[in-house]
């Protein structure tokens, strides 16, 4: 008996021109969305009790950009997290100078809220997260393991060729580090090195005794990707030996589902609890004309994260599962 294969279709993204996306929900029972804007000049948030209603939601500005020096150029990959009672933006912001280097020289910055909606309230500038040297740095995520807060983060380490490396530290307190500040993975396949040297935009998430970190790679055209890190759940995650790096890419661009791009990921809950979704971005187009970046059509994406046979985050899979049930 022939098998009839399911119909691929073009995936639709969730929010359109929504770069960098981060979703969370929170135990008020509503998913909050931060992402980059086209304009890269603020940081909005953006909330709805499901899924559907956020692209359709108004979303409220928290934070603009400055007119000039540091925090007043490109201002990157929002994240929005929940710490000891009160709401936390991370983001990475340049400045403006006389020369072009200085509008993509970003650091990383922490915005604080103690408002019970993050919507309302004010937002303090608790300032720029002091790494072990001053150089490029972005894309910084938090996570909670074990009792301990972390944070993984992309920097250029001047000694080192390319463009940025990820890097993972405890935290004394929500904007500053503490302890040793480890490498847990620098560019070093084809598929990480296409255009620039780049590992960026990690992601956390646990399952059973083993937790992942997702990140991207390569330059931000049709070549961007995903590579997946795993450790034991009862590793020390400052130690380097204790990741495990896959040696291909877990998500490329697919043709076929027009499906350019695809990276900067997060994770965020089904309403049940029962699912975990896996949140990213991609083009639905691969010629871009001028500088990828400054191209707004990185949209928003969101599929339930399905599971390999061993135990680990099927991305393509995932993503195939979207284009088949897509009409």
């Amino acid at each position: 008996m022939e098998v009839q294969q399911k119909e691929l279709h073009a995936i639709r993204p969730l929010i359109e021109q929504r770069a960098d996306p981060f979703i969370y929900r929170h135990s008020d029972g509503y998913y909050y969305f931060v992402a980059s804007v086209p304009e890269y000049d603020r940081i909005e948030i953006r909330r709805a009790q499901n899924l559907e209603e956020l692209a359709a939601s108004t979303p409220v500005v928290i934070w603009r950009k400055r007119d000039t020096g540091i925090l007043s150029a490109n201002i990157w990959a929002p994240e929005l997290h929940f710490i000891d009672g009160k709401w936390y933006v991370y983001f990475a912001a340049a400045h403006t100078t006389e020369t072009i280097e200085g509008l993509f020289d970003h650091r990383m910055y922490v915005l604080e809220n103690d408002n019970a909606n993050p919507l309302e309230g004010s937002w303090t500038e608790r300032g720029q997260v002091r790494t072990a040297w001053e150089s490029f740095a972005l894309d910084a995520t938090v996570f909670e393991h074990n009792g301990s807060l972390y944070y993984v983060w992309a920097q250029k380490d001047p000694k080192i060729e390319g463009n940025s490396n990820l890097y993972i530290s405890k935290m004394s307190n929500p904007w500053t580090l503490t302890g040793p500040q480890t490498m847990i993975t620098k560019p070093e396949y084809d598929w990480e090195i296409i255009g620039y040297k780049v590992n960026e935009g990690a992601a956390f998430l646990r399952k059973g005794n083993r937790v992942f970190l997702s990140y991207s790679a390569s330059a931000t055209d049709f070549n961007y990707c995903m590579g997946l890190l795993e450790a034991d759940a009862d590793a020390d995650l400052l130690d380097a030996a204790s990741w495990r790096k896959s040696q291909a890419p877990v998500l490329t661009t697919d043709e076929s589902i027009s499906l350019y791009g695809p990276g900067h990921n997060s994770f965020t809950v089904s309403a049940d609890d029962e699912k975990t979704l896996f949140v990213f971005h991609a083009r639905t187009y691969k010629d871009i004309v001028g500088d990828p970046l400054y191209d707004p059509n990185r949209h928003t994406f969101v599929a339930e994260l399905l599971w390999t046979a061993d135990g680990r985050p099927d991305f393509r899979g995932s993503v195939a599962s979207l284009a088949h049930s897509a009409q």
